[in-house]
């Protein structure tokens, strides 16, 4: 007779299954903690996206930061209106 750990009847743990529910187990946990970064990530903007603000809103918001001069602002917003 071969012990618990031994290639006997059943192969050890739960028969020759036993990787499936392991298997699962791992993949609800990297589910998991996908579903969770992505969820912490979302709303946050990382200045990627600007949504609902318009690109005039976004314009002025440069020229109030000063990265740019009133004539390139007034060039900017002749070409977007």
């Amino acid at each position: 007779m071969m012990g618990y750990y031994g290639y006997g009847p059943g192969w050890g743990y739960m028969g020759g299954g036993g990787w499936l529910p392991m298997l699962l187990f791992w993949a609800l946990i990297i589910f998991g903690i996908i579903a969770f970064v992505r969820w912490m990530g979302h709303g946050h903007h990382h200045g990627l996206h600007d949504y609902g603000r318009s690109a005039l809103d976004v314009l002025k918001e440069r020229y109030v930061k000063g990265e740019m001069d009133k004539k390139e602002f007034e060039e900017k917003r002749r070409d977007l209106e």
